[in-house]
């Protein structure tokens, strides 16, 4: 496979990772960061990094409303919830590995 196609399905698969995650609304960050070690905060963290390692103008915000679909506070608002003492706890012992 030649590297503009394997380019080409990489977007395509963040593409589908992020509708599929702006679908799932119901899913809590903090349950993907103790299940898979990365959130849509992450995601769009990994976003402004690779703007910024090409010089690419793009702001935490801006990278946040790419994932989310809409402005962060907006969608914290309308689809995060409070973190349970369960999330918590798992959270603190998985923290050192994030």
């Amino acid at each position: 496979m030649d590297d503009k196609t394997r380019t080409e399905l990489e977007a395509a698969v963040y593409r589908r990772l992020v509708a599929h995650l702006r679908e799932r609304t119901d899913v809590q960050n903090i349950d993907l960061m103790n299940l898979a070690g990365f959130c849509r905060n992450c995601l769009s963290n990994w976003m402004k990094d690779a703007a910024d390692e090409r010089g690419v103008a793009m702001s935490k915000d801006e990278s946040r409303a790419t994932v989310y679909g809409m402005p962060y506070d907006e969608w914290r608002a309308k689809y995060q919830k409070e973190a349970t003492p369960e999330q918590q706890a798992a959270f603190a012992k998985a923290a050192p590995k994030h």
